[in-house]
């Protein structure tokens, strides 16, 4: 089967969740499927679910787990290059069937890794493994190489009423 690119975008809710989705029927068809998560550091329910499905997800983090405002520091992009190497090896491994850049974008926005990194990661993958990237503010050259790109929009949040983030809604 062909593999395309996805890139699911913008400000609003839903991009992770939408990868994590596609990560479960793509399990639930029998497909491999392997998440990096740029930036994130942490035991999130969703990581608790997707261990259920330990034999056909695998998941690994490459952050140190809190916001980057400003410049980020040596350690946050040295986590970021190990993150990109691991994606890189799932990619042209033949092992997976998804492979899943989680706030990929979010990285580049950050100054984390590169456009040409992010473009580096669509070329090492295998014609027939599917590529999702997310994150906000994905680079144009990112945009214009993907198949498929989903812009999230915020319309309303109930954020912006001083709602923080529930248990097992957002977190």
């Amino acid at each position: 089967m062909q593999g395309y690119v996805h890139v699911y975008t913008g400000n609003g809710k839903g991009k992770t969740t939408a990868a994590l989705g596609l990560a479960l029927r793509a399990a639930g068809a029998g497909m491999r499927v392997y998440i990096g998560q740029f930036i994130k550091n942490a035991d999130y329910n969703e990581i608790k679910a997707l261990e259920r499905f330990g034999d056909q997800i695998t998941l690994e983090q490459f952050g140190r787990g809190c916001f980057i405002r400003g410049n980020p520091c040596e350690e946050d992009i040295a986590a970021a290059r190990v993150g990109l190497k691991a994606i890189e090896r799932a990619l042209a491994s033949g092992d997976f069937d998804v492979v899943i850049a989680d706030e990929a974008n979010v990285a580049f926005g950050t100054g984390l890794v590169s456009e040409e990194d992010l473009l580096a990661l669509i070329a090492a993958r295998r014609p027939e493994t599917e590529l999702v990237i997310t994150g906000r503010n994905a680079p144009p050259a990112v945009i214009e190489k993907a198949d498929l790109v989903t812009e999230m929009q915020e319309i309303k949040h109930y954020f912006r009423r001083g709602i923080l983030a529930r248990e097992g809604i957002e977190k």
